[in-house]
């Protein structure tokens, strides 16, 4: 198909066929590593993102990635709605791991927390173009893939059929060894349905979606339902709510008179409330397209949310290392006065750890206040950002209003934003560091600056800052986060997916989780601070794996001695120790002493025949999404059967 394309294309001669990737849609095909409990198993990540997309790019074909980059407020309690149905499955999980220590099947999988947010990075090293959307995703792929006439979408939302766009093809059967799938044919769709592609997005509203909450619309369907059986005694085989597509369908297609019938708006014939037709509208304009009648204007000259605290120069390079996926945080903050974090792998009962959002809230107050607070110390108009972040007792019912506080320095005020990341030279480099150090208040260890890895700095902080904020971390979960960081430099993937664990510790998953939580907040603070560490140093495949991690915990909690704690390497026990004592020195200077507290789990599980890895191939599509746009456009993929089979990089169809 690939061939096809270029056949067809003008530019043929100096560009590759293009396909657009829905990289929030890939992640669960993407990662298929073993263990996905522990934190993640990250550089075996990164190798079958290497083989991925080498796959296509040695077909001759070009990869364009989009990721989510805001959560736009009219889809906010869908996301809230999501977010508490995950938190759900998470309780089960930890249930699971409590009684049987072991992970459970691919029924109860989550993704590992930050995969989302690494992934971007990941695929940019890899040589890949990467965007981070501004607006809402779909919107932004669907409106790239036609403007430069990709060979067509890679996803699983079914909005994309309703975009006047390119083909879509489905991520969920997509094959790789023989890149394979399944093409969606919006034409083929419309004469089944016998609608014209301009009234695709009034079928949509209608049926229910984001924006169209589907119980608005209940009544018209109910109208559309009793009409459909009148006039078809003999109902449509299939399930009800193919029916009730095709009754919405038929519908659609007798409301527009002759000359309206390629408007795509809102008929005059449809009877509705005004508030009700208002939001009809809004529903419908979110399809339309750049070049298409009333598309939603472009978003780039609305105003920052906080553009009084920023200069224009600020807001330009926030947007540009935004859309460009170099940044992280930093935008949200600056151009949109929001943050969220999804779930993360936290026990609600476990009443010692705290939720990750509240270990990591005091460093993101200090990333606000170099980002937003003025240099004259003035708290006129002092802003606040609004936090959608998920925990376990968080309602999730209005945003966190959080202040920004500002960064202490040795030399007195903060420096501005112009000076961190437009000027240059050596003084501005070393004020870079202090900056981002003085974030996570580990000032002390820029004495190792150069001395050791820079992931290795970067795990030192992190480590530092949580024994700082969490009082019931002890020396061995200490001594567990160093040495995985130390030994993971010397390990192949190969070698860390061997690495047997007698059993799962609940504790120590949720310590592993906080700690990949915690290197995207030292991402946010080092673009705030001008990047003085290359974003690569900051990376979990530098410096975590989960299940060497969750290895380390347990040996570490059963008294192992050091030198088998660093593998019998001296180099690694040697960097080992020196790392270990200047976070004790650190740690003590500010008055917390850590204490040795053995904590082995009992290995007395329970034994269950359960899922298991090998049941990933079958059981990781069973959860999808559930809301109502997904539920409504799957019955109409499958009640109108217009999928075809198609090999991605061939000159035809089979």
């Amino acid at each position: 198909m690939a061939r096809q394309h270029a056949a067809k294309s003008q530019q043929a001669s100096t560009t590759s066929p293009t396909l657009v990737v829905d990289g929030m849609a890939c992640l669960r095909h993407w990662y298929s590593c073993k263990d996905w409990v522990c934190g993640g198993q990250w550089k075996e990540y990164m190798d079958v993102l290497k083989r991925w997309v080498e796959a296509f790019t040695s077909a001759g074909i070009r990869l364009v990635f989009f990721f989510d980059g805001v959560v736009e407020e009219q889809k906010r309690q869908e996301w809230v709605k999501r977010r508490r149905r995950v938190n759900g499955e998470i309780s089960k999980m930890f249930c699971y791991i409590k009684q049987h220590g072991e992970q459970p099947g691919r029924e109860l999988f989550c993704l590992p927390s930050g995969l989302a947010t690494f992934t971007r990075f990941a695929l940019r090293s890899l040589g890949q173009e990467v965007f981070c959307t501004v607006r809402e995703a779909d919107y932004e792929i669907a409106t790239y893939a036609r403007q430069h006439g990709s060979m067509g979408i890679l996803g699983q939302d079914s909005d994309f059929i309703i975009y006047d766009s390119a083909p879509v093809f489905s991520v969920t059967k997509l094959w790789m060894k023989r890149l394979t799938t399944v093409m969606y044919d919006r034409q083929q769709l419309c004469r089944t349905l016998g609608l014209a592609v301009t009234q695709l997005p009034l079928l949509a509203c209608l049926l229910g979606n984001d924006i169209v909450s589907e119980g608005q619309m209940q009544h018209i369907r109910d109208n559309a339902m009793a009409t459909y059986r009148k006039n078809n005694p003999t109902p449509h085989p299939g399930a009800p709510q193919g029916q009730v597509v095709l009754a919405v369908s038929q519908l659609v297609s007798s409301l527009w008179k002759k000359e309206e019938e390629l408007t795509g708006l809102v008929p005059q014939s449809l009877n509705l409330s005004a508030p009700d037709r208002e939001l009809l509208m809004r529903g419908v304009c979110f399809y339309l397209l750049p070049g298409q009648k009333a598309h939603i204007d472009d978003i780039s000259a609305l105003p920052s949310a906080f553009d009084k605290h920023v200069s224009p120069e600020i807001l330009k390079a926030c947007r540009e290392k935004h859309v460009a996926a170099e940044g992280f945080m930093v935008y949200s903050v600056v151009c949109e006065g929001v943050t969220e974090c999804s779930n993360t792998l936290e026990d609600e009962e476990d009443a010692e750890l705290l939720p990750q959002a509240l270990v990591y809230k005091p460093c993101r107050q200090r990333i606000y206040g170099l980002l937003l607070l003025r240099q004259d110390g003035s708290t006129v108009d002092r802003p606040a950002i609004k936090e959608w972040f998920v925990f376990p007792g968080n309602p999730l019912k209005e945003p966190d209003m959080v202040h920004p506080v500002p960064v202490s320095l040795p030399a007195g005020d903060p420096p501005t934003l112009d000076v961190l990341w437009f000027s240059s030279g050596p003084e501005v480099s070393a004020l870079r560091l202090t900056t981002f150090l003085s974030i996570f208040e580990c000032l002390d260890i820029s004495e190792l600056y150069g001395a050791i890895e820079d992931p290795l700095l970067a795990a030192l902080c992190l480590t530092t800052y949580i024994v700082l904020q969490v009082q019931t971390l002890s020396q061995e979960d200490v001594d567990a986060y160093l040495s995985q960081a130390v030994c993971l430099r010397l390990k192949s993937p190969q070698e860390l997916q061997q690495i047997e664990l007698p059993f799962l510790s609940s504790r120590a998953v949720q310590l592993g989780s906080l700690y990949v939580r915690g290197l995207s907040h030292l991402l946010g603070a080092n673009c705030a601070s001008g990047c003085p560490l290359p974003s690569a140093a900051l990376m979990p495949w530098h410096s975590f794996d989960g299940r060497l991690f969750h290895s380390k915990y347990l040996l570490a909690h059963s008294g192992t001695e050091k030198t088998e704690l660093l593998d019998s390497d001296p180099s690694c026990l040697s960097v080992f120790l020196l790392l270990r004592e200047k976070l004790t020195e650190t740690c003590r200077k500010r008055g917390r002493v850590l204490e040795s507290r053995p904590n082995t789990p009992k290995q007395s599980f329970k034994t269950t025949p359960g899922a298991t890895y090998r049941d990933r191939h079958t059981a990781l599509w069973r959860k999808t999404c559930g809301c109502s746009s997904c539920r409504n456009m799957k019955a109409l993929l499958l009640s109108c059967g217009f999928g075809l089979s198609v090999t991605i990089t061939a000159g035809e169809t089979s």
